[in-house]
């Protein structure tokens, strides 16, 4: 008795065939969740930075240094730093996932000044 027709092996094709697609998926949602949390994490340095250059004013020192200071505690690099009255504007980069060839750094932007 004969096993098999002309149909034998096309399952074990068909499954090698969704499981690649799966793992491009995967790889893609995991790429793109890297680069939400790498800009999350920029917005939140940039964000402090900001806060913390508006202390500065506000105490009468540098407020380049001390946003650059946080900037760097929270993993960023500052990048732009300007006072404009009494405003203090920053932008920071963190790094990027380089994953699938993203070779970007992500970057934000943020503002304090008094209320």
């Amino acid at each position: 008795m004969r096993r098999g027709g002309p149909d034998t092996g096309a399952s074990t094709l068909l499954a090698l065939s969704f499981m690649g697609v799966l793992l491009l998926v995967g790889s893609a949602l995991s790429v793109t969740g890297a680069m939400v949390v790498a800009h999350r994490s920029a917005q939140s340095a940039a964000d402090l930075a900001a806060l913390a250059g508006a202390a500065a004013i506000t105490d009468g020192t540098d407020p380049c240094r001390a946003a650059a200071s946080v900037a760097a505690a929270n993993g960023a690099g500052l990048e732009e730093c300007s006072v404009s009255g009494r405003d203090l504007v920053v932008e920071v980069t963190v790094p990027g996932p380089r994953w699938l060839g993203q070779p970007h750094d992500l970057g934000a932007r943020a503002r304090a000044g008094p209320a």
